[in-house]
């Protein structure tokens, strides 16, 4: 997939326009290793230690992991940006896009908590939209918001954290909304709906979100990785810290995306423990309801959710309780074969 940018064509998005003052202004740090891009020298530029292993400097911009990325979704370099985890892309965006103290972001609820952290360090108003009954966005209470121009970023987390389901409409506000629309797929190797990333060349406004923390056994390694326009690429590479990847981390991922067969093996097994888990849990007498998911956990409507899950801790099992966003739910993230079964008969010996 050869991507060209929409902005010519895109004529309600300005990205210049979304852009802080400040940061299109700014001059960015150059490195030692942005001045020289060869490898075989002797480096007396940097101030590194001579000897050891890791005594050097790792590639600014990831350009053996981009490489690797790049062939495996078919889109060219110049369109990905690697994070220190996808944390710091939802940091690094409130800070290219909204002033603090002006500016707003908006996003749905109840979703993934750092995009509410993150607004609160950065001083911006973050907007939350309640999600309907099926946890999906009523778009009828997005129009009181789409011509506000103080509102500069919309986050969508699909599938849902800590729902689990896909976000319909999505492309109707990419469409309507005239600021940037970003769309976090952590879990989207875990669903069989496609990637927004086929649609960065139709909406110049798009910045899609995924990481190998999940699907691919990584989240100690903290690879987090945005995909969108040349354009917005750029304002990320502009303002990131000049090393904000080790060498460590970037082979490690390397050596990961290196093994399709066993990411697909291991994926594929998670997906089936998934469906596994949830018709025998939907069995038992403690379990009310369970939503439907597209990720490697789902959420569960319990009797009591505190007693649940304080039940569980006992066991040495420990789930997530999220009875404080969904009334007596909690989230249950699918293990090994060998722990899920605990966890069956955990549950099993439940008595509300």
């Amino acid at each position: 997939m050869q991507l060209v940018s929409g902005l010519k064509t895109y004529k309600m998005f300005e990205l210049n326009k979304l852009v802080r003052k400040n940061i299109r202004d700014l001059k960015p740090y150059s490195s030692a290793r942005d001045e020289f891009t060869g490898e075989d020298a002797i480096f007396l530029d940097a101030n590194e230690n001579p000897y050891g292993e890791l005594n050097r400097y790792p590639d600014p911009y990831q350009k053996i992991l981009k490489k690797k990325l790049s062939e495996l979704k078919s889109m060219p370099s110049e369109n990905i940006f690697i994070g220190n985890g996808s944390d710091e892309i939802i940091e690094q965006a409130y800070r290219i896009f909204c002033n603090p103290g002006k500016d707003r972001a908006l996003t749905f609820s109840p979703t993934y908590g750092m995009y509410e952290v993150s607004a609160a360090i950065n001083d911006i108003q973050l907007i939350t939209v309640p999600l309907n009954n099926s946890f999906q966005i009523n778009l009828k209470k997005l129009g009181e918001y789409f011509n506000d121009p103080f509102l500069k970023v919309i986050f969508i987390c699909s599938p849902n954290n800590p729902t689990g389901n896909g976000i319909r409409n999505i492309e109707k506000i990419l469409k309507e909304f005239k600021g940037i629309v970003i769309v976090d797929e952590a879990y989207i190797d875990f669903s069989t709906e496609a990637s927004f990333t086929e649609k960065i060349e139709l909406y110049p406004n798009l910045i899609i979100l995924q990481t190998l923390s999940k699907a691919w056994g990584l989240a100690a390694a903290r690879i987090g990785i945005a995909y969108a326009s040349a354009e917005v690429i750029s304002l990320f590479n502009k303002v990131k810290p000049p090393y904000n990847v080790s060498l460590l981390n970037q082979q490690a991922a390397v050596a990961a995306l290196s093994n399709l067969a066993e990411f697909k093996n291991k994926r594929d097994l998670i997906v089936s423990e998934r469906e596994n888990l949830v018709n025998t849990l939907s069995l038992l007498s403690s379990v009310k309801k369970i939503y439907p998911s597209d990720a490697n956990f789902f959420l569960a409507e319990v009797n009591d959710a505190d007693k649940l899950y304080h039940h569980l801790v006992a066991k040495k099992i420990v789930t997530r309780n999220r009875t404080t966003l969904v009334r007596n739910c909690i989230r249950i993230t699918v293990g090994s074969p060998a722990e899920n079964e605990k966890l069956i008969n955990a549950l099993k010996e439940f008595k509300a």
